[in-house]
């Protein structure tokens, strides 16, 4: 949530910036700053009323004690108007502040300068390339069929017991995901980050200091007899760790990473592109969060990207990465960087981590501040990257590693199966 203050000094460039997103802010910031001005006018008139009724109770003190009544009771009542005045103030000022509140959270994050223009994922900006694409035979499979053949998921199974896009691992398969998972955190703690092991379900704070709400609520599963959220990704309980907190500056920056299932509805979707592994209301994933100083956020970013980069290449996974343009861009990023691999059974780039500056958005709503070097509190900046969604991983690895004699484990992840090969 942008900071009503940054709004009024900056509204211009505020409104240029959020073009890249596709978004005109110029009523809506107006209209912020309007209610703010009114707000700022009712709460110096309940002020100046607070005064005057303060000074009144000393002066029936003085007044009761000459004797004056006359005086004094035409005090008593003038008091007891300046308190039904107030009260109907103050309830003006919270719907005031609950009305700027309500237009605040409809403004995106401005995005970074690099951001590129578009409308689409189709303008996305592909920055590296790197791995060869497997050269696969004509009798090559999907990882469905893979997956099917080999017995290491169940597809029919989880629809039985739950419904589509809940899959159920199995033998191999199931030891594969659990290896994923383990060398995903080992590779995590290995740079320096916090494992950690959250709830899967988050209250409505935990949920608008991220950004889920009130942007995402339709894709989130709710829990409506307690009023909780299946996560949707394990970036919504580790941030909200450290919510309503003052980081102390030594302490930068703050890195976790934490296995966790997520949960999205994933409403709306259907065709070729969801079969298999490709789309999921249920699938793992670890994640990585830092908590950063402002003036080292960017930086931070691309050492995230690196280091993304380096579990790929030691997985052996031909990837891609994308700048995205502001048209994808999700609503509380400032700048976002796509991880993609080649899923060579099914000939297309895969999507399996987004990595991204949030800058001093969520900050803002989580109410998470440092104090600079004058004593002053300033919010931090958050990013969050996946390293990495399993669903994709898989299905790209079983993909690319098949051969007329049963699947290849990548070096990197024997320790972790103990079997080299899925025959």
């Amino acid at each position: 949530m942008l900071q009503i203050n940054f709004l009024r000094d900056n509204k211009q460039e505020v409104i240029e910036k959020l073009k890249v997103k596709n978004f005109d802010a110029s009523s809506i910031i107006d209209e912020v700053i309007t209610l703010d001005d009114n707000r700022k006018s009712i709460q110096q008139e309940s002020d100046e009323l607070l005064s005057r009724a303060n000074s009144i109770a000393k002066e029936i003190g003085v007044l009761f004690k000459e004797g004056k009544g006359t005086e004094t009771n035409d005090l008593k009542e003038e008091s007891a108007q300046i308190k039904e005045k107030t009260k109907s103030l103050q309830s003006t000022l919270s719907d005031t502040e609950h009305q700027i509140w309500e237009k605040l959270v409809q403004i995106p994050n401005i995005p970074h300068f690099l951001v590129p223009n578009g409308k689409s994922d189709a303008d996305n900006e592909t920055i590296k390339e790197v791995g060869e694409i497997p050269q696969l035979p004509d009798n090559k499979k999907p990882h469905w069929d893979l997956c099917s053949q080999y017995k290491l998921i169940d597809f029919e199974l989880g629809n039985k017991i739950t419904g589509a896009g809940f899959p159920v691992y199995t033998n191999k398969g199931a030891k594969l995901q659990r290896s994923l998972i383990s060398y995903f955190l080992d590779k995590n703690i290995d740079d320096g980050y916090e494992e950690f092991q959250p709830p899967y379900m988050v209250n409505e704070d935990s949920a608008f200091g991220t950004g889920q709400l009130p942007d995402k609520e339709g894709q989130m599963y709710h829990v409506t007899a307690d009023n909780l959220y299946l996560i949707p990704t394990a970036e919504v309980p580790v941030t909200n760790f450290f919510r309503d907190e003052i980081i102390n500056k030594a302490d930068f920056p703050i890195k976790c990473t934490a296995y966790t299932p997520c949960f999205r509805r994933e409403a709306g979707s259907y065709g070729k592109d969801v079969r298999g592994l490709n789309r999921l209301h249920q699938f793992d994933k670890v994640e990585i969060v830092q908590v950063q100083h402002p003036k080292d956020s960017y930086e931070t970013l691309d050492v995230m990207v690196n280091h993304v980069s380096s579990i790929l290449e030691e997985l052996e996974l031909p990837y891609r990465i994308l700048r995205l343009c502001g048209g994808d861009l999700s609503f509380t990023a400032s700048l976002t960087y796509d991880f993609e691999v080649y899923s060579a059974g099914q000939d297309r780039w895969l999507e399996v981590s987004s990595v991204s500056n949030f800058e001093s958005y969520q900050s803002n709503r989580l109410k998470l501040r440092y104090k600079d070097e004058n004593g002053k509190t300033q919010l931090c900046h958050t990013l969050n990257g996946s390293a990495l969604a399993l669903p994709r991983i898989f299905a790209a690895l079983v993909e690319n590693n098949q051969t007329d004699n049963g699947i290849k484990i990548p070096k990197a992840l024997q320790e972790y199966t103990s079997f080299d090969i899925i025959e």
